[in-house]
């Protein structure tokens, strides 16, 4: 093929001579009529209730002692040794002292929630949120927990949330990803396999939208289109004489479709990152313009969500700031009021205008909204003031998208050390999540190393007591 004869995208991957970049090209032509020859049609197994899910990570483990499970006997019991009361297999030293919250808790809304002074912005939704007062974990370990939040499993090398949610639907707009991530610029501990698609093909990964500079690395095309076309031209024919020596052709029919997402996005989504058409209230409800760059930071990331919803994407994820240098910025070993406090001011108005957006735009029926970190922390401390590592009974919450608010599901103990009643897995949030999506987490399957996987491995059910 001569690259000095100038061909349209289509005229290109039609002439491929194997064919995987028409193959590629069909998905994008669905409204002229032709057939997806993948095996795997996205689409939902029952009808859904909502359409996006927006994921607010909140990484490092927030107290739920000091948000939405307030425990009364800590401060009866201040300073006194656990002794044999502590059920935390990390922490077993009998000397370790009951630590009270800092922060008084207060019935909110007309649902009467219990909240801390903490959040006050999130104070003012309560009657939108359902609060999981028990989670439970699988290791007191960021990495491990952090990968079971995101994939279902400790050791990773298996797809994220996002990836099975992007897989399993698909993406309902072709010129955006169906997983998207608002980074602010640092990688967990997990690292990236928290946000790939491992196995599944990796048009599902998620695209990493920064907070910082350029949205998305290399987005402003360099080069003219025409040069751009003969680049795809030779790409497809490299990939082409790759694929007459594959046995198998579906990561070559992911990278051509990822080359053919990645050339529209040039134009969609900067487009969709620019948030400077907004109105000045919207800015302010969000907490964009704040002296304090990572809560501004946070606000953008935030108001890009509600925008990338409003665009029809299927998952996004938002990471928190790290403004310390600690990579799991809600791990309060010690200096827990001020860190939590920080941790709080960067992120809790923007998470609230989130719920308040959505909903005043009509959309919060149709996105669920889950705040989350990958554990809590200890009621009990060596004798400092911080908390440690805890999996034994935490706390999450989900709004929107058929949930009921208002409420609280599940107890922990009188010191909150773990789990009385309801408790819930991981796996059982994945699975409720997949749920509102219109997915059943036991059908959703993908085959590799000669076994079906899914999200939930073998286990997760569906926790129906929260669900409208």
């Amino acid at each position: 093929m001569s690259f000095q004869h100038r061909v349209t995208r289509r005229q290109l991957l039609q002439t491929a001579s194997t064919g995987f970049g028409w193959l590629a090209l069909s998905g994008l032509l669905a409204e002229e009529g032709r057939a997806d020859s993948k095996p795997h049609s996205p689409r939902p197994h029952f009808p859904p209730t909502v359409r996006s899910v927006v994921f607010c990570f909140m990484d490092g483990g927030p107290s739920h002692v000091d948000t939405f499970d307030p425990k009364p006997m800590l401060k009866k019991h201040e300073g006194e040794k656990v002794g044999d009361h502590s059920t935390n297999a990390l922490y077993t030293d009998r000397n370790r002292m009951w630590l009270p919250s800092p922060w008084e808790f207060r019935q909110r809304g007309e649902s009467g929630l219990w909240v801390s002074d903490l959040f006050p912005h999130i104070a003012r939704v309560t009657d939108e949120i359902c609060v999981i007062r028990s989670m439970v974990g699988h290791l007191p370990l960021h990495g491990q927990q952090n990968l079971l939040l995101h994939t279902g499993r400790v050791t990773g090398q298996h797809p994220s949330l996002g990836a099975w949610v992007s897989y399993g639907l698909g993406t309902e707009i072709r010129d955006l990803p169906g997983y998207v991530l608002l980074n602010n610029d640092w990688v967990p501990n997990g690292g990236m396999e928290n946000f790939g698609s491992s196995y599944l093909p990796a048009s599902h990964q998620a695209t990493m939208v920064r907070a910082k500079g350029a949205p998305v690395d290399n987005i402003v095309p360099a080069d003219a289109a025409d040069l751009q076309r003969r680049k795809l031209a030779l790409l497809v024919e490299q990939n082409t004489a790759f694929a007459r020596q594959a046995s198998n052709g579906d990561a070559i029919e992911a990278a051509i479709a990822n080359y053919e997402t990645a050339f529209r996005m040039q134009s969609a989504l900067p487009g969709w990152c620019d948030i400077s058409a907004e109105p000045a209230h919207i800015h302010t409800m969000y907490g964009i313009g704040s002296q304090d760059e990572h809560q501004n930071d946070y606000a953008m990331q935030a108001l890009r969500a509600r925008r990338l919803v409003e665009a029809g994407v299927r998952f996004i994820e938002i990471t928190c700031p790290s403004f310390d240098g600690n990579n799991s910025p809600w791990d309060q070993h010690g200096a827990l009021k001020a860190n939590h406090e920080k941790n709080a001011r960067i992120t809790e108005q923007s998470v609230a205008a989130l719920i308040r957006d959505l909903k005043q735009r009509g959309l919060l029926d149709e996105t669920l909204v889950v705040w989350a970190g990958e554990m809590g922390r200890t009621p009990h401390s060596p004798g400092k003031d911080g908390r440690d590592h805890h999996i034994n009974g935490y706390s999450i919450f989900l709004a929107g998208g058929g949930i009921r608010g208002g409420m609280t599901y599940g107890t922990t103990n009188d010191f909150g050390e773990a789990v009385a009643e309801n408790p819930v897995t991981i796996h059982d949030i994945h699975a409720t999540i997949l749920h509102q999506l219109g997915i059943d987490h036991e059908r959703l399957t993908f085959r590799s190393g000669g076994r079906d996987h899914r999200l939930t491995d073998v286990h997760g059910r569906v926790v129906r007591e929260i669900l409208r």
